[in-house]
């Protein structure tokens, strides 16, 4: 497969579990945390499909196109080991969705980033919450979230923090 092809499938995947988490928390209070702005793809998206919630974005630096920049009072810059302990005490549990798209191109370097990222993301989980990653995250408490369908093993990775897991419409 090239890397256009499994670039667009990795896209594919991404949009199928962000549509998916976005019905699946219809109804239920809470923010929405983006861990990755990047150029504001799937931040706008997410705003697109969840239009009255609040949507808290943490990256580095910003990169994004200029009408995919959050609000300053919803952006949070900097290293995320430093930033999501802040939006913790800040925020208490309240994300109701999680997305997490971090890393390079490097295995080693992204297990790494997933091992040091679940733990200070598990404080920032409403009950129930949902958290779509495109790493594997391994957390006590969080349960693996069958994929939508047309989505790979090991594409894309969902996971709820308590509660039910939420049945798949399709």
């Amino acid at each position: 497969m090239s890397r256009l092809d499994s670039f667009i499938r990795r896209m594919e995947a991404q949009r199928a579990c962000l549509d998916w988490a976005a019905a699946a928390i219809a109804g239920q209070p809470g923010c929405v945390l983006e861990l990755g702005l990047g150029n504001g793809r799937t931040y706008d998206h997410l705003r697109e499909r969840l239009p009255d919630r609040a949507i808290y974005v943490f990256d580095r630096r910003i990169a994004a196109h200029a009408g995919c920049i959050p609000p300053e009072d919803r952006l949070y810059l900097g290293e995320v080991s430093e930033t999501l302990p802040r939006a913790a005490a800040a925020l208490g549990p309240s994300a109701v969705l999680v997305h997490s798209d971090l890393g390079i191109a490097d295995d080693a370097a992204n297990a790494a980033l997933a091992a040091e990222v679940a733990p200070l993301l598990a404080p920032l989980l409403a009950p129930g919450g949902l958290v779509v990653a495109n790493h594997p995250y391994r957390v006590s408490g969080w349960r693996d979230v069958p994929l939508p369908a047309g989505v790979s093993r090991g594409r894309y990775f969902l996971y709820q923090a308590t509660g039910p897991v939420p049945a798949h419409s399709g």
